[in-house]
């Protein structure tokens, strides 16, 4: 007897619009076959509802069902011919397909066969062979079987870390350690699932940290930008001016030089004029002297012979004119004017740090030496003449007046500010962590720090190698602001209410923690009793 599927073809279950086998198919009127979605398609696009195989007309457009069994039927017949697709190269195919070999669906590790959806109907419907153990296809079945005794690897030791055969665990692997392959299985798939977590998880942190890199150039772009047109906008009004200036320098030298020259050419013309009259004269006399007639002589001499009306010329010279410091007090004035440029980017340049980099810094008792005194809230520090009896951490300093601040910092920016108004002596700036804290001074080099010294002489020291002056002899500072670019290796110091800058450590090797330093240095019988005061940062300033 035909097997079902050798009845059917494929002409008899295929929709004449797509020309694929029917999906969800419904029966027109006329009783020809279409898929719904087919129809309905096709009926959409044009005004009038008609079969498209026999062209007959419907007044209204036909409410037609699924035709139940014509989909039953077509839905077997598209599951035989998925049935006797052929393997691909790379694929397993039935080892009991004769002619085409079929893609194989499991593996049975008891028969050591591989099977269609055909020929593994008997392992899923008869008792006995339900009992043998089916896989997913296997390729190459000799690399499931025990090399030793030609079974099936179907335990799992976990004392070797092997595969082994039911005869293995007899024999070689007797005392160890034997789990199913689908315990171990379900173990390793667990721990696979926990290591997939936390590569996943890692591969987040990963976009996280992409996602910030970018967004720290893009930051850095714009602030780029910002400073390309800062700088353009002042070199240009710079540039203007200095061409202004000269302007006016060469018109000023050009406009004396004028005036010498025009008082020089009078003067020639005059000059010119009585030498021609002077010369007119002198023919004159040597006429007069040639002749023989001594009444026309005597009648003429004193007319000719009387002084010239000439100017003395002795008293008479050309002004020549000063340009001894035009071009200096241009200079002097353009140095004025980029000074005040200048002050104009520090104040704008602070201005910044302040709205971007302030950090609330709070004093750590636990490194202030025992003669300071800290208030409450960890924001003033004093020194108070009496060693109080505190205990000798490693943090604290034994002898250098000196206090740390709580928060340290080993990456990018930060800036705090410190009143230092009515003192006559102090240090402030930063000390990175490993900065010895039991001798008189600092004696390795990891402090950058600004101090007022003898009471008017303010100064900034890296090491004792580092000690500059500063030009603040006109007045004390009130507040100093402390500002760190770690990865630049920059510390900076400024003078918030003149709101400019005074020094910057720069090329600076940062490879630890950093943290504020604070020394209100001695009591000094009272000339030096003000505190050091952590000042909050004005960001409206």
């Amino acid at each position: 007897m035909a097997s079902s599927s050798s009845l059917l073809s494929e002409e008899q279950f295929q929709c004449s619009i797509c020309l694929d086998v029917f999906t969800d198919p419904i029966t027109t009127p006329c009783g020809h076959n279409y898929c719904n979605a087919c129809i309905t398609r096709h009926w959409d696009s044009t005004d009038v509802s008609k079969c498209p195989l026999c062209d007959q007309t419907f007044s209204t457009r036909p409410k037609c069902s699924v035709n139940k069994v014509l989909a039953e039927m077509a839905d077997l017949f598209r599951k035989s011919k998925e049935l006797k697709i052929p393997a691909k190269p790379d694929e397993v195919s039935c080892d009991v397909c004769d002619g085409t070999k079929v893609k194989a669906l499991k593996t049975c590790l008891v028969c050591l066969t591989s099977y269609c959806q055909t020929h593994l109907e008997p392992h899923l419907r008869a008792t006995p062979l339900k009992r043998h153990k089916l896989v997913d296809p296997v390729k190459n079945l000799e690399d499931v079987m025990c090399q030793k005794h030609d079974r099936p690897l179907e335990m799992f030791c976990k004392t070797d870390r092997v595969c082994v055969c039911r005869f293995c665990t007899e024999s070689d692997h007797k005392s160890h350690r034997i789990v199913s392959l689908e315990e171990e299985y379900d173990e390793k798939r667990a721990e696979l699932g926990k290591t997939e977590a936390e590569v996943q998880k890692m591969i987040g942190e990963r976009r996280l940290k992409i996602q910030e890199v970018k967004h720290t150039v893009e930051l850095s772009r714009k602030e780029a930008d910002g400073e390309i047109a800062d700088g353009v906008q002042v070199f240009t009004a710079l540039i203007g001016w200095i061409q202004r200036r000269q302007d006016e320098v060469i018109g000023v030298i050009e406009e004396k030089q004028k005036t010498t020259e025009k008082q020089a050419k009078g003067f020639v013309k005059e000059l010119q004029k009585e030498i021609t009259q002077l010369e007119k004269r002198s023919s004159d006399m040597k006429k007069l002297s040639l002749t023989e007639d001594h009444l026309h002589l005597l009648m003429n001499f004193t007319s000719i012979n009387a002084p010239p009306p000439t100017k003395d010329w002795t008293k008479v010279s050309v002004h020549q004119p000063s340009y001894v410091g035009t071009v200096r007090t241009a200079v002097a004035q353009l140095e004025k004017t980029l000074g005040e440029e200048m002050e104009k980017l520090w104040d704008a340049e602070l201005r910044r740090i302040q709205q971007q980099y302030a950090v609330d810094v709070t004093l750590d008792p636990d490194t202030a030496q025992p003669c300071l005194i800290l208030s409450e809230d960890g924001k003033q520090v004093s020194h108070g003449d009496v060693k109080k009896n505190l205990p000798d951490n490693t943090e604290r300093f034994s002898h250098l007046l000196c206090v740390l601040g709580k928060q340290s910092f080993s990456s990018g920016r930060f800036y705090y500010e410190v009143q230092v108004k009515g003192k006559t002596m102090w240090s402030v700036g930063v000390v990175r962590e490993s900065i010895n804290r039991k001798g008189n001074i600092p004696a390795n080099n990891g402090y950058w720090t600004i101090r007022l010294k003898n009471g008017n002489e303010h100064r900034v020291n890296a090491d004792p190698h580092a000690d500059v002056l500063l030009p603040v002899r006109e007045k004390k500072l009130q507040t100093v602001g402390v500002f760190v670019d770690y990865e630049e290796g920059l510390v900076s110091f400024y003078d918030v209410q003149s709101r400019v800058h005074l020094y910057s450590f720069t090329g600076c090797s940062f490879t630890e923690k950093l943290y504020p330093y604070l020394s209100p240095c001695f009591n000094d019988g009272g000339k030096n009793s003000a505190p050091l005061l952590i000042s909050p940062v004005n960001h409206t300033d």
